[in-house]
């Protein structure tokens, strides 16, 4: 538990140190601004250069280093986030608002992350294959890329960490964690717990600050060899951009408009559920949160009271407390932010059901409370069904079959999250087959995700590349193709075997 202000600083080349311009900043409880959770290096361009000459150094043994002898390193951490989950998890809680829970279960993803990326270090499989070419061997063996650059956001400020940093390490890259201004001291305590688990100097360096001044020069150094960006879509495309300008490797996690869909057929308790977890978990806050709910006509009435009557009972409250369901949103843009989109809303002519509001409850005054607000009369081509929130609002879509309600779900710019309720095996095929998103869920909520499964979209959700599972793997290391020709003499392909 903070009681007085941790110190955070940077982490370079095995040591912690003040930004070069000596400035700092703060980070703030979300659930009572008033209590200042630490404070953090405010650095610049040349903390980012440091940092990437301490990765480049670092990187030519640690490329060298067997890679199960690099997988050991990160099941030690998994250790070590083991013994020291509550104590991240209620600093979390603390320094970014979502509830116990949801925070332990941040670090659980951590820790899964880690023992998934060390099995990876005794396959990090390549392929073999004929060749075309009598006495001659072909196969594909995989490389790491170099330097890399990792940008995470606030609202996993553990798990996302996790997901860049253990796969690139395994893969014999070395690392640059450039964490949110809003959870410094979670990203403090993540690489403490790194540096304790004996990784050599330099592999992991860590950069706090403001995104316009070390993401940037992060984005644009020319030792960086690899962007893994996780946050907005507008600022994903810009990150892109200047990638493509300078010939780096990008991995881009973005936005999602995530709809559930509810046909006549489901379950409604079961779905209603997985409504309430998928919009109004992590304050609605996810990438994947369910911010959009499709349902049929026939049981949109019924579903709608069922909704109504559970978002009622939800209690808001500081992340901290053992009963708290729903949590403060990070910060003050944030919340500036999800207002905005009530008033977009009224405009549109949506109709609030529930919330709508700041939260006005006396003893949640100095925090960033919104609660949990459901719209109704929403039609597909407003702007509270297309653009992304990110807070606790879900809107209401009807639809009158199977196939409008496709349709709906795919009418967005985005696609990473969907879930469809249906007891209907057929319609259950037709959506896996239909929906145009990366993840897909049958029966189950639009957040939930697994360590060991590729995670990602589709359209402005990202590039086309997926963080978890075996593709990060593909994220990390470049192919190389080997031939070894044992003819003795020269055999040019497609010329002379035809």
């Amino acid at each position: 538990m903070v009681t007085t202000p941790l110190t955070c600083l940077n982490y370079i080349d095995g040591e912690w140190l003040a930004a070069k311009s000596q400035a700092i900043l703060e980070s703030r409880n979300p659930a009572d601004w008033r209590e200042v959770i630490a404070t953090f290096p405010s650095s610049g361009a040349e903390d980012v250069d440091a940092a990437v000459m301490a990765a480049s150094k670092a990187y030519h043994n640690w490329r060298l280093t067997p890679a199960p002898a690099r997988a050991e390193f990160i099941y030690r951490i998994g250790e070590i986030l083991l013994q020291r989950k509550e104590e991240l998890a209620y600093l979390m809680s603390q320094e970014m608002g979502k509830p116990l829970a949801e925070a332990r279960g941040d670090v659980q993803e951590g820790i899964d992350c880690a023992i998934y990326s060390a099995g990876e270090g005794r396959r990090m499989f390549g392929q073999t294959t004929p060749s075309e070419m009598p006495n001659k061997f072909a196969m594909t063996v995989r490389s790491p890329v170099g330097v890399c650059a990792l940008i995470t956001p606030w609202n996993f400020p553990v798990a996302i960490p996790c997901w860049k940093m253990m796969p690139a390490l395994v893969c014999g890259n070395t690392v640059i964690l450039k964490p949110a201004k809003d959870t410094p001291a979670c990203a403090t305590l993540l690489v403490e717990i790194f540096q304790q688990a004996g990784l050599p100097n330099g592999l992991v360096n860590l950069v706090h600050g403001h995104g316009d001044e070390v993401g940037q020069a992060l984005i644009e150094h020319p030792g960086i060899n690899l962007v893994s960006f996780t946050g907005s879509s507008q600022t994903g495309a810009e990150v892109g951009a200047t990638c493509g300008r300078t010939f780096k490797r990008v991995c881009l996690e973005l936005g999602g408009k995530n709809a559930q869909i509810v046909m006549d057929d489901a379950d409604l308790e079961l779905a209603l559920e997985g409504a309430i977890w998928g919009a109004f978990g992590t304050t609605g806050q996810r990438c994947t949160a369910t911010s959009r709910l499709i349902l049929h006509r026939d049981i949109k009435e019924k579903f709608t009271a069922m909704l109504l009557d559970k978002t009622r009972k939800l209690r808001l409250g500081k992340g901290t407390e053992s009963d708290t369901e729903v949590g403060p949103l990070v910060n003050k843009s944030q919340l500036e932010r999800v207002s905005y989109y009530l008033e977009v809303a009224h405009n549109e002519g949506a109709k609030v059901l529930i919330g709508g509001k700041v939260c006005t409850d006396e003893q949640l005054k100095h925090g960033f409370f919104f609660e949990p607000t459901i719209l109704n009369h929403v039609t597909p081509d407003m702007r509270v069904a297309r653009e992304e929130i990110f807070g606790p609002v879900v809107t209401l879509i009807e639809v009158s079959s199977f196939e409008e309600a496709i349709k709906v779900l795919n009418d967005t710019p985005y696609g990473l999250s969907s879930s469809v309720y249906t007891s209907d095996v057929n319609r259950a095929f037709q959506a896996m087959r239909d929906i145009e998103a990366g993840i897909t869920y049958i029966n189950g909520p639009t957040i939930g995700a697994e360590v060991h499964l590729p995670f990602g979209g589709v359209k402005q959700t990202g590039n086309g590349h997926r963080e978890a599972g075996s593709a990060a793997i593909d994220v990390f290391t470049e192919w190389k193709t080997v031939y070894v020709d044992f003819s003795g003499r020269l055999q040019r392909a497609q010329i002379d075997n035809r």
